[in-house]
């Protein structure tokens, strides 16, 4: 029963990573842009989301 739970997370993981890799970018063109712009407040909300998704891909990747 374990090894079922497992493979069933793994695939749900295996969907999810090219997902949140596209979420990754999307949040690095935002990042791109404010520091153009020199917008503090979006660079700071940014910066935050791109940490939320780094940890999700190495909980992903596990």
């Amino acid at each position: 029963m374990k090894q079922l739970n497992q493979t069933l997370n793994r695939k749900d993981a295996e969907k999810r990573i090219p997902i949140v890799r596209m979420e990754i970018d999307s949040e690095l063109a935002i990042l791109h842009q404010a520091i153009l712009r020199k917008d503090a407040e979006t660079i700071k909300r940014c910066k935050e989301k791109l940490e939320e998704l780094r940890r999700e891909m190495i909980l992903l990747e596990i």
